[in-house]
């Protein structure tokens, strides 16, 4: 697919792949082999009929490809952007062992895009059924959850937190990655199905789980999301420059810092930004400090490249740009002057036996320490989940980590007609996997609301 060179790139905010033309998009599609055995089905977290729609993009028929999409993704234009494909359908994809797999995601991107520049899919919708669902969160999951019970006739709304829908998918992923105007299109098809968003609604504040249940709503589904940043608990974190990648990312995507430079606020960095940890926030967030004009960014990461949980296209594009890595290093302390970050002091590392996780662990290397000059450090090593709901919700079971408890098949909590699903359930995880969640808390609400 086509790009912005990085030279360009690094001084706007604009999206760097420039998708498929239409062409393109057929001539991609006619290396799909339409396998029996559909593998990348299976390895779809939503289970949308990849080679059927691929047939279509082939035969030039794209409004029947979107529809096939539609079916089972309500967010197309979103997955087609963030999803990893390449650990999921791609993954799976039988031209994968010898050749390039088919590029089910840009296809699907390509697929989204032209419809609204052609002519709109409608969704069918079947008859009232008298059933109302409260969602308590419009990020991936709660939007999920909305498309597929609204599709099913049941009255959906959607209480956000937020002056504006969309969760993670608005306030955590760059407009370079990710532009709003997309997540606000996919949002607005919700609105045009007949879905209600209320936002600026707190609940657990406004409102509690119970009283929606006592109340208007038959159903309620929780999808929160881990929005609450993890920070290192080192001496220092306290100073200023230093920010969460939640704080970071939040004033620059909804609050558009790169848009007033005149101000002070929201934001202010200085010439050398270091982002701690290896992930794709860690990668949207030493991206994104360039794009505001730091000299130098610089990601610090504990492990080895090996073991970088980012996605490989993420890390491509951050070194593209020239994004700097320090690996096997941990930071151990923030220092500086008159309550202004100047140094972070470091820490060489090396790989011992694998932990948890499945990668090999780090160990710090006695009398490895060194110091790395910076004005501004963005913590990206993780969230947990916001702890309003499970404070205020009775009889709700929570693990050890403070997530919520839910039957990995259907969402159902320790209450009766309370589902949840995605990151509030399993902790930070991927777009597509929370809307995989939604998708089979959909089902088991809509089969718990008719069996009433």
């Amino acid at each position: 697919m086509r790009e912005q060179p990085a030279s360009e790139r690094i001084h706007n905010f604009n999206e760097v792949p420039l998708g498929y033309t239409a062409d393109e998009a057929v001539q991609e599609a006619e290396r799909c082999l339409q396998c029996a055995h559909a593998p990348c089905v299976k390895g779809c977290p939503v289970g949308i009929d990849i080679p059927e729609f691929i047939e279509h993009v082939k035969n030039r028929e794209f409004a029947n490809a979107i529809s096939v999409i539609k079916k089972d993704n309500a967010l197309p234009a979103v997955c087609g952007r963030v999803c990893p494909q390449e650990n999921q359908c791609q993954g799976v994809c039988t031209l994968a062992g010898r050749f390039e797999p088919v590029a089910v995601g840009r296809l699907e991107r390509f697929c989204a895009d032209w419809e609204p520049e052609n002519e709109t899919c409608c969704v069918d919708i079947e008859p009232d059924t008298g059933e109302h669902i409260a969602i308590i969160g419009g990020g991936p999951a709660g939007l999920t959850v909305a498309g597929e019970m609204r599709r099913r006739g049941h009255a959906v709304t959607i209480f956000e937190l937020l002056h504006v829908a969309g969760g993670v998918l608005m306030y955590g992923i760059p407009e370079f990655r990710l532009p709003k105007a997309i997540v606000q299109r996919e949002i607005g098809a919700l609105s045009e199905m007949g879905v209600d968003i209320e936002v600026n609604k707190v609940i657990g504040r406004t409102q509690t789980v119970q009283e929606l249940l006592n109340g208007d709503y038959d159903a309620v589904f929780i999808g929160t999301g881990a929005g609450l940043p993890r920070f290192l608990g080192v001496p220092g974190e306290s100073l200023n420059g230093v920010f969460s990648a939640n704080e970071f990312l939040t004033r620059i995507n909804l609050m558009k810092a790169y848009l007033f430079p005149e101000y002070d606020t929201p934001i202010k960095i200085g010439e050398r930004v270091v982002t701690v940890g290896g992930g794709n926030v860690a990668m949207d967030s030493s991206r994104t400090a360039l794009r505001l004009g730091a000299r130098e960014s610089v990601i610090v990461y504990r492990r080895s490249e090996a073991e970088l949980p980012a996605r490989g296209e993420e890390v491509h594009h951050a070194r593209e740009e020239g994004i700097q890595f320090q690996l096997l290093t941990n930071p151990i302390e923030f220092l500086g002057e008159n309550g202004n970050l100047k140094t972070i002091r470091c820490i060489k590392m090396e790989l011992g036996e694998p932990d948890d996780s499945g990668r090999r662990r780090p160990i710090p290397i006695e009398g490895s320490e060194f110091e790395i000059e910076a004005t501004t450090v963005v913590i990206a090593v993780g969230n947990g989940p916001h702890p309003l709901i499970p404070q205020t919700t009775p009889h709700l079971d929570l693990n050890r980590w403070g997530s919520i408890v839910a039957d990995p098949e259907t969402g159902l909590t320790s209450i009766r007609g309370v589902y949840a699903g995605g990151d509030i359930v399993t902790g930070a995880a991927t777009v597509i996997e929370a809307m995989g969640a939604g998708k089979r808390a959909a089902v088991a609400m809509h089969a718990f609301l008719t069996e009433e």
